[in-house]
């Protein structure tokens, strides 16, 4: 095993790689961000590098649910495993029926009960949703967590216009999502978070200015609500008699600072709370500060349902510490694990579609390049398991194939790209705007020569620069024969160096590191993902750490 610092990256079925990876109390914190059941197919949106506006888009994953034998299964094994998960389960069933919700829902109740498992005593679990099914998986979270873990729901307020709220709706506009905290046990993991005074605060309550230090206060009151039921002493200070919040003691030494302020009546006491001393206002649980990703954005990267990182930022600082382990079982771009990896946490990414793993990888890349080193489990690392791969799920293999290359795939629907399975655009050199395109085509069953034969004709009608041909098996010599017969890609800005426009690469080399042939040595090279956002110099390397995960 390659040395890491205790970080990884599963493809495959959350709820397995829990089973299978994932040791008992080993996660310090868990966020998840699960499909709604929306009804929806969710595309993630590539902008063409090729000078026009267009965008071509792959669906990712149909949030759609269906009561069907498999969730049927899924019910049935939740419900013979007893507990308050159980009743909860069979109770959604009485008021809903067996229904497409019932099975979405019975698709979440065992993987909250694995992420309850792998959590620590001292760990914490946001779970974020929206109306669809919010009350319902509170429901399943509070049989799960208990009640009494429960400490939030966070109210996410994602934009400040909604288009379903448009002339002839008959419903107020939806632009809120939920945000479920709960906590393992009481010795959770906390850290107060804070945001600055809006300047209609600072006019309200720090409008007190010290002529002798001029240092800017408010007055906060020093009477013990609650009296001797509360604990609060009851003296006398300064010819005012009441229960007071802290002792007399401390009083003292607070009057004596120059810090107890009498009132002009001399009824009451009070003490200064100074405006270079305060933290800021205490963040609740309605969160309107945080904007969505604009589609301007530099952090937005087109993948569906993507959260903005000031919103995982705030959730990993309060409910983790620096060196803890953060997981995200439904990694999707992978915002979790990249703010994760900046505030010096360790993570666990999970996703079940190869498009999101090889997106994943080419975000922390670009974000951090050598500054972090992970363990990728559960790609193919030999023939014989891209060959399984390939016989299992045919847009997976494609989409693992095109990630070995740094190319992206391009539409599912049969035709829509004419024979282009995927696609991967590069400058010529450092110093033009000018891009080019190289075209993929993946074959996971038997090849010939009229394959590329017809490869030859789409580069010819994309007018592109270079055609790969990637194949599990190996090329023919009629095939070699037809590829060399393409002829070269070549440029003025390259000095005349010739690369070859149809190239044959086998999966089987491709895992023995063999790479496409263009041209790798300018500045920029690869476009064909958005880049994301250098991350800043991390103040210190983040420290090493016992793995946490169970392997074969």
């Amino acid at each position: 095993m390659s040395k890491t610092n205790g970080s990884f990256l599963y493809y495959g079925d959350n709820l397995d790689i829990l089973r299978r990876y994932i040791k008992d109390e080993t996660v310090d914190l868990v966020y998840l961000d699960p499909p709604f059941n929306s009804n929806q197919d969710y595309n993630v949106f590539f902008k063409e590098r090729n000078g026009t506006d267009a965008a071509s888009q792959i669906k990712v994953f149909s949030d759609t649910w269906k009561w069907d034998i498999q969730s049927a299964s899924l019910f049935h094994d939740t419900v013979q495993k007893g507990g308050r998960i159980a009743d909860a389960l069979i109770g959604l069933q009485k008021i809903l029926g067996n229904n497409d919700m019932l099975a979405y829902l019975s698709m979440m109740a065992p993987r909250l009960a694995e992420l309850h498992r792998v959590l620590k005593p001292t760990g914490s679990i946001y779970l974020h949703c929206d109306p669809a099914a919010s009350h319902y998986l509170k429901s399943l979270m509070d049989a799960v967590f208990n009640v009494s873990n429960f400490r939030n729901e966070i109210v996410w307020r994602r934009s400040f216009a909604h288009g379903d709220a448009k002339q002839g709706a008959r419903h107020f506009g939806r632009c809120t999502d939920s945000i479920f905290f709960y906590v393992k046990t009481d010795s959770a993991t906390w850290n107060p978070r804070y945001t600055e005074y809006s300047d209609e605060a600072l006019a309200r309550d720090y409008k007190h200015n010290e002529e002798e230090t001029g240092r800017i206060y408010r007055l906060a009151p020093v009477d013990g609500p609650g009296g001797a039921s509360k604990g609060n002493a009851y003296y006398d200070f300064l010819g005012v008699n009441g229960y007071w919040r802290f002792t007399k003691e401390k009083m003292q030494k607070l009057y004596e600072d120059g810090r107890i302020v009498k009132s002009s009546t001399g009824k009451s006491l009070s003490q200064k709370m100074y405006l270079d001393e305060a933290k800021g206002r205490p963040v609740d649980n309605l969160w309107d500060d945080i904007d969505r990703i604009s589609p301007t954005s530099s952090e937005r990267l087109g993948y569906p349902t993507q959260k903005p990182e000031a919103l995982l930022e705030r959730i990993i600082e309060a409910s983790s510490n620096e060196g803890d382990l953060v997981l995200d079982p439904f990694c999707g771009c992978g915002t979790t694990i990249t703010v994760a990896q900046k505030l010096h946490r360790r993570w666990i990414g999970i996703d079940v579609t190869y498009l999101a793993i090889a997106l994943m990888k080419h975000r922390l890349k670009t974000a951090f390049g050598d500054m972090m080193n992970f363990k990728v489990v559960g790609e193919p690392v030999s023939l014989p398991d891209a060959t399984a791969l390939a016989e299992q799920d045919q847009y997976q293999f494609q989409w693992w194939a095109l990630g070995l290359v740094g190319a992206r795939p391009t539409d599912q629907k049969k035709g829509a790209d004419k024979g282009i399975d995927g696609r991967l655009y590069f400058f010529s050199d450092s110093k033009t705007s000018r891009s080019e395109q190289i075209i993929f085509s993946v074959k996971s069953g038997h090849v010939n020569a009229a394959q590329v034969r017809d490869l030859r004709g789409v580069v010819e009608r994309e007018k592109a620069a270079i055609g790969v041909f990637i194949t599990l098996e190996p090329p023919t010599t009629p095939m070699r024969t037809e590829a060399a017969s393409a002829g070269f890609y070549s440029s003025n800005e390259l000095g005349g160096k010739k690369y070859p426009r149809i190239q044959l690469i086998t999966i089987e080399e491709l895992l023995e590191g063999k790479r496409i042939d263009y041209p790798i040595a300018a500045e920029r090279i690869n476009i064909t993902f958005k880049e994301a956002a250098k991350a800043e110099e991390t103040k210190k390397p983040l420290k090493q750490a016992t793995l946490h995960t169970k392997h074969p």
